[in-house]
């Protein structure tokens, strides 16, 4: 005799895709701070909110939601870069002392470069990756090379004012594409067709039916 129990029932969680607000995200914080870097704007008090609640809040969200979607890669790059902008805004706090004077004076710039370098490494890995999604995230990885290139040479003390630079058009940069795709997730996803192109992968770096599915 058969019973209810002997049944197995496959429950699907449908889960949104979270790249446009983890895009929003990036592309808020990046724009303030360029502001800063280029000059357009002076100190980073008021860079501090969009750090924590944009730059690492919102990212870490869509890195969570990425994880429930079983994408690896968008819970790895979301998650990885908003506890970037968490330890950005403490190293602020650090520097103007809200921790105490002690800790102030105590700092050593180029620990902060070297951080930068373990980001640039990451980031360069992660371009391979964003190379198998499609294209505007692909320029965006780019320019977070460039971007980690520019903080880790001007921190460690090389040719300081060009590669600050090169860090602070790079920002720019990517928060005006991070706006861009995350326009087009939000649109794309809403119409339900290509209303804004993102551009397919790159060359042989294509991503297998599953994985597909996972980043749609």
């Amino acid at each position: 005799m058969s019973s209810n129990f002997d049944s197995n029932k496959e429950v699907k969680i449908v889960t949104a895709d979270p790249s446009g607000l983890g895009l929003f995200g990036l592309a808020m914080v990046t724009l303030v701070a360029s502001s800063q870097k280029l000059g357009f704007t002076s100190g980073v008090s008021l860079v501090l909110p969009w750090a924590v609640f944009l730059g690492a809040i919102a990212q870490l969200i869509a890195s969570n939601y990425d994880a429930k979607k079983n994408n690896t890669f968008g819970m790895t790059a979301f998650g990885a870069y908003g506890l970037f902008w968490l330890g950005v805004a403490c190293t602020w706090l650090i520097q103007n002392g809200v921790f105490g004077e002690g800790l102030a004076s105590a700092m050593d710039v180029k620990q902060l470069g070297v951080a930068y370098v373990g980001y640039l490494i990451f980031t360069l890995f992660m371009t391979i990756g964003a190379a198998g999604t499609n294209k505007v995230l692909f320029y965006i990885f780019v320019l977070i090379d460039f971007l980690f290139l520019g903080l880790s040479l001007s921190t460690l003390g090389i040719m300081p004012e060009f590669f600050h630079e090169v860090a602070a058009i790079a920002e720019l940069l990517i928060a005006i594409l991070s706006f861009y795709g995350s326009a087009a997730s939000v649109l794309n996803t809403h119409y339900g067709e290509v209303v804004l192109p993102v551009g397919g992968c790159l060359g042989k770096f294509k991503l297998d039916a599953k994985l597909k599915k996972a980043h749609s």
